[in-house]
């Protein structure tokens, strides 16, 4: 019997495939025996090797003369002949007994006698028996362990037999012969059999005549495929297959099939000729009673298929109505996509009311207002009635409608749709405005004017977001178009809910957005202090998606100087707001030191370092604190500024001609990074000189780099020398910022101001006591001069203490300064390094007493160090009204 006789003419055929799919379930079946078997064998084997294991070991454990041989003195001599013996006895690979350490007393190889034992013991330690596969000294092994207990029950030794795992695979191994002799066998017979099978079926499938199955097939296929149509089959004009639709559709009797088209009452004529005629028509329209039918008409033997025409009927009076709803579902469905895409685009929320009455004019409504409770307008939560609603958007096809306008405060009615929506949270419809006495009752007059302006339905829904009604959306339509439906109300509810989540949102975001400026613009420098070494003007100007740690100061020091500082705390947020200002505390701080500007950075690099240290938890959530910094101290008797800088943006200069340039000042490593030291520069500044200090969201962007940030800032700050500060801040954001920042932005413009020399008197004191008496005669001379003759006493009492503490304890060089500012200012310099404390002097101390003295005749005072040793200054405030300056009657610089 060949293999073509049994499957078919064709492997195609369906004989064929049945033969292949019962051989393909036979193979898998034997096959799956196969392996069943085989591993049912393992399983079994494995079990009696684990069964006799247990047995063996527990019945040497058991066997007489164990535990004495335990007590001898050597008990492997005793035990090694006796497990040898039991090992060959019972067919396992050995027995081993061990001390409660685990160390042998016996093995099948002698060398491994004494040494420890390879397995788990600690179960068998507690009585229990224990059974394990593991890698031993003959081989992968399966072993058992069981205890041997003296006569109090106390675990004294252990006992382990097993086998090798070789030996139980080889008895599979014995086995595998007869399972697959029997599975091969069974897919012989199964063959065969699936092969009688298929030959017989060849047979009784053939047995059918050819056209019988071919016309089955045809028209059947063309009836299933044309469900939704009404589907004829005409042949010489007589109606061979008719299925239910064009029953229902030409209304045709139940005997028609097999009948002559002309036969059949109730056709129109028109159609029967087309019946009859067989010729190829295309969406032909015919009536057929009261329908109107789109008829099709094919011949059937143009793919060599029989004789005869395929006719399919569509029902267009009923399509053109569907169709005529799928076009407004369709135009709906559109409106709501792009409510999705256009209304929400930004976190604000008078926008985006703005927005949603923007997309449903005209295309749904002719007329949309947006009422909001006022409370949501500042991020706070509505009120409970439709009373202080303001109206925060209005659109429609005209501008001269007679609705309330925008930004109108709108207290509505309990009778209104807009208060029953508001209480209740559900939509209301009115599709007659002229009927609606309760909405009429909010204003009589402008109710009269708008239905006389030809609005008369409306739909008033609530925008509920979270649990809460943060508003109304009304939609008005005009006699233009029918009034709104029930259908329309469920869309006006989609649309609005879409856009309640946006509104939502935004007014969340503006409340935290408020919060957090709130919280940074209280950390910042509420006014800045009044000092006379320079004119400043500033800007804080929060981004538009949040505030973060940007932040400036204007720090008066000792001796009329004035630092300036310029931060930005890396991130968003209230965290970096509050970085912000624990930094900004640090920097007043370490600034009332007097440090230099590069050991400043270097505290405040330490403290950031510290900062991420403590925020730092154990899964790594918290953020990492960065920050950049440029700090600066301005000498308005030297006219010289000591700058450096932490990761920051450098400054720009302005001079007194209108030039702009970027001083080279040496760049540092962002603060927190620890490891690196600062650089310093310093710069002699001509009077009338700006400092313009900026963070870096003021000339970087996503759409220009940094380079062209500094351009267009070189630019505005040119050629206008003569501007005050305030009015330079004002062009740089100008310029820089015409539509709002994406980041925050600090800006601080300062104007320097030399101090006059006739306002500056300086000494060189010699290192001799008999040199103070001189000073205080120069001093009193100098402050009559400046009109502050008062003064003298006190001061010549501090410059006493102060000159005689520089000449008893400092060294070279000593100089005394006076200044004339807002205060009067004298300074005691030298050459050393040490400080002098303030301390109260016991009753029998001779000394002591003199910076006691120092501080309580002025109102500050305090040690600065220089790079040449140290500078002890007082101040003393000036009497009111403050004399004239005079003009200085000698040069600033006197010997003494």
């Amino acid at each position: 019997m060949s293999w073509r006789s049994l499957v078919g003419r064709s492997p195609r055929s369906v004989a064929g495939q049945v033969f292949v799919l019962q051989v393909a379930l036979v193979l898998l079946l034997v096959v799956s025996a196969v392996v069943a078997l085989i591993l049912q064998s393992s399983r079994d084997n494995q079990a009696e090797a684990k069964r006799r294991s247990i047995a063996v070991a527990q019945t040497f454990a058991h066997a007489p003369g164990v535990r004495e041989a335990l007590k001898s003195p050597a008990p492997s001599k005793v035990l090694q002949p006796l497990t040898e013996a039991g090992r060959r006895a019972a067919g396992v690979d050995f027995i081993v007994v061990m001390d409660t350490n685990g160390i042998r007393y016996t093995h099948p190889l002698p060398d491994r006698i004494g040494k420890r034992f390879v397995g788990t013991i600690e179960p068998s330690l507690a009585g229990r028996v224990f059974t394990e596969s593991v890698q031993g000294p003959l081989g992968r092994e399966v072993q058992a362990t069981v205890p041997i207990a003296g006569p109090d029950g106390k675990v004294t030794a252990l006992v382990s037999a097993g086998l090798k795992v070789n030996s139980v695979t080889s008895q599979v191994n014995r086995q595998l012969p007869i399972i697959l002799g029997a599975g091969a066998g069974a897919l012989a017979v199964s063959t065969a059999g699936t092969a009688l099978v298929s030959r017989r079926l060849r047979r009784q499938t053939h047995s059918l005549a050819a056209d019988e199955m071919n016309r089955m097939y045809e028209h059947h296929d063309a009836v299933l495929h044309s469900v939704r149509e009404g589907v004829l089959i005409v042949d010489d004009g007589r109606l061979l297959l008719v299925n239910d639709e064009a029953r229902r559709l030409l209304e045709l009797s139940p005997d028609a099939e097999g009948r002559h088209v002309g036969e059949l009452s109730g056709l129109d004529p028109e159609t029967v000729d087309l019946l009859v005629s067989g010729r190829e028509t295309n969406d032909e329209v015919h009536f057929a009673g009261d329908r109107l039918l789109a008829v099709n008409q094919r011949r059937t033997d143009q793919v060599s298929g029989p004789r005869g025409t395929v006719v399919t009927l569509r029902d267009t009076t009923e399509l053109q109505a569907v169709s005529g709803r799928a076009e407004v579902a369709r135009e709906r469905l559109k409106l709501l996509y792009d409510a999705g895409l256009g209304v929400g685009t930004t976190l604000d929320v008078i926008r985006t009311a703005e927005e949603l009455a923007r997309i449903s004019v005209p295309r749904f409504a002719d007329f949309v207002t947006v009422d909001l409770a006022d409370g949501v307008l500042e991020g706070e939560e509505p009120a409970r009635t439709a009373t202080d609603m303001r109206r925060v958007a209005a659109h429609g096809t005209r501008d001269d409608h007679p609705l309330y306008e925008v930004d109108r405060l709108i207290d509505f009615l309990p009778s209104t749709p807009q208060a029953r929506g508001y209480g209740s949270g559900r939509s209301e419809l009115v599709t007659d405005l002229s009927a609606a006495t309760g909405w009429q009752a909010q204003d009589p007059e402008r109710t009269r004017e708008i239905i006389d302006y030809g609005i008369h339905s409306l739909i008033a829904a609530p925008i509920r977001a979270r649990g809460a009604v943060l508003g109304m959306v009304n939609f008005w339509r005009t006699k233009q178009h029918d009034p709104f439906d029930g259908e329309e109300l469920s869309l006006a509810e989609e649309l609005v809910a879409r856009a309640a989540v946006s509104i939502d949102n935004a007014r969340r975001f503006t409340r935290e957005h408020a919060m957090a400026v709130t919280l940074q613009r209280s950390l910042l420098p509420r006014a800045l202090p009044e000092q006379s070494a320079l004119d400043v003007g500033s800007r804080y100007i929060p981004a538009q998606s949040g505030v973060s740690g940007d932040w400036f100061d204007v720090l008066p020091l000792p001796g009329s100087r004035v630092a300036l500082v310029v931060g930005d705390v890396v991130g968003h947020g209230l965290h970096a707001a509050a970085t912000m200002g624990r930094l900004r505390t640090a920097v007043q701080t370490f600034a009332s030191l007097d440090l230099p500007p590069d050991e400043l950075l270097s505290h405040l690099d330490d403290l950031v370092g510290r900062i991420d240290q403590d925020e730092s938890p154990a899964d790594g959530d918290a953020p990492i604190v960065g920050a950049t910094c440029l700090y600066a101290i301005y000498d308005p008797v030297t006219r010289r500024c000591t700058m450096a800088r932490a990761g920051h943006p450098a400054p720009a200069l302005v001079r007194p001609d209108g030039e702009v340039h970027y001083p080279d000042l040496p760049g540092g490593p962002p603060l927190g990074l620890g490891g690196m030291p600062f650089r310093t520069a310093e710069f002699d500044l001509a009077d009338g000189t700006q400092l313009v200090l900026y963070t870096d969201g003021l000339i970087e962007d996503r759409s220009r780099d940094l380079d062209v940030g500094q351009e267009l800032l070189r630019r505005a700050l040119s050629g206008r020398p003569d501007r005050s500060p305030e009015d330079s801040c004002r062009a740089v954001v100008e310029t820089l910022l015409p539509a709002g920042p994406k980041d925050d932005v600090a800006l601080l413009i300062a104007r320097t101001r030399a101090l006059p020399p006739g306002q500056v008197a300086s000494w060189d004191v010699p290192c001799d006591p008999s040199a103070v008496a001189g000073m205080r005669e120069a001093v009193s001379a100098r402050l009559g001069d400046w009109g502050l003759a008062e003064l003298g006493f006190a001061m010549e009492l501090v410059l006493s203490e102060l000159v005689t503490n520089a000449i008893r304890y400092g060294c070279e060089p000593i100089r005394v300064r006076l200044i004339l500012d807002r205060t009067l200012i004298c300074e005691v310099s030298d050459g050393s390094s040490t400080s002098p404390h303030l301390r109260y002097a016991a009753t029998t101390d001779e000394g002591g007493r003199g910076l006691f003295l120092v501080a309580q005749m002025t109102e500050r005072w305090g040690t600065r160090y220089t790079s040449q040793g140290k500078v002890i200054w007082a101040e003393q405030a000036l009497p009111e009204p403050a004399a004239p300056f005079p003009a200085p009657a000698a040069p600033p610089d006197e010997r003494h």
